[in-house]
């Protein structure tokens, strides 16, 4: 299948498969795979938002034939720069876009900088992306005064920005094809001086944060007891966790256990019940194992915000 034929399949899909949850009576909102963690549903949302969630989860689609005037939306992985122990990595969370257009729809959102989380920034500010085809590979069209790297930002900041688009691309194709940039006239270019090898640019697993949390979503209301997901790559597949108040004392604690470690991020789950706290907003926050007592700049972390009523 060649890309344009993939893009256009993918853009296709995506409306459908919703609509499909949505008549099926799923709890689960409509969201696109993400080759790079393998698919699992523990490592996706499953929440069913409330309208208090907040923006980014309005009500996921709505069936096929009904007359409401607004467009159907689907959950798409985005990945935003956080700070870890090893420097800036690339974290995900997902958010809702129009269905009929997801990926210029989350490009919009990277270069605005539109994170839910935030503890989340882009590197991508100051271009202009849309997604683009050719026979030969996926490109992605840049806009702006961005081909060359601006005085300011590292070497490092520029490939994150690259692989941001890389793995958000690849994520809502549900695909890990190459990614290359071009311009509007379709020429070939680099984005922030880094220019496409042979092939395009793949995914650099090394960018990747070794934690992240999926569930519960930012600024959430998961219920008394809920399910915690995410991805991690921690010592012995171990990922601790604890709930915090507003406070920051620890008022929960527990760990999960990872589908692997060592080699990349694997999917993990944890039930967490919390329905010995009061009602109030906490931090939900999962952590790599640190057998080494902090020497290696301690754990890395990621955290969301939920409210409990």
């Amino acid at each position: 299948m060649s890309p344009r034929t993939r893009l256009a399949a993918a853009l296709a899909l995506l409306p459908v498969a919703a609509v499909a949850l949505v008549g099926c009576g799923t709890e689960d909102d409509p969201q696109a795979d993400d080759p790079n963690d393998g698919g699992s549903q523990s490592s996706r949302p499953t929440h069913k938002p409330s309208p208090s969630d907040g923006p980014t989860t309005e009500p996921a689609t709505e069936p096929a034939g009904s007359d409401t005037g607004s467009p159907e939306t689907v959950a798409v992985p985005l990945y935003f720069v956080g700070d870890t122990p090893q420097g800036p990595r690339l974290f995900r969370e997902f958010q809702q876009v129009e269905a009929d257009n997801p990926v210029d729809e989350a490009l919009a959102i990277l270069t605005g900088d539109a994170a839910d989380d935030p503890d989340y920034s882009s590197a991508l500010g100051g271009a202009t992306l849309r997604a683009g085809t050719t026979d030969e590979d996926m490109t992605v069209e840049v806009s702006g005064d961005v081909a060359s790297r601006p005085s300011g930002m590292s070497a490092k900041d520029a490939r994150l920005a690259v692989q941001q688009v890389v793995f958000t691309v690849q994520g809502i194709l549900q695909d890990r094809v190459p990614i290359s940039f071009v311009t509007p006239d379709g020429d070939s270019t680099s984005l922030f001086g880094l220019s496409a090898p042979d092939g395009g640019f793949t995914p650099d697993q090394d960018l990747l944060a070794l934690v992240n949390v999926t569930q519960p979503q930012q600024n959430s209301q998961p219920g008394d007891s809920f399910i915690a997901s995410g991805v991690a790559n921690s010592f012995e597949a171990t990922v601790p966790w604890e709930v915090r108040d507003e406070s920051g004392a620890v008022v929960l604690e527990g760990f999960a256990t990872a589908d692997g470690w060592g080699d990349k991020l694997y999917p993990w789950k944890s039930e967490v019940d919390a329905s010995s706290l009061p009602a109030g907003t906490y931090t939900f926050v999962a952590k790599t194992d640190d057998p080494s007592g902090g020497e290696g700049g301690g754990p890395t972390e990621d955290s969301k915000t939920f409210s409990l009523s």
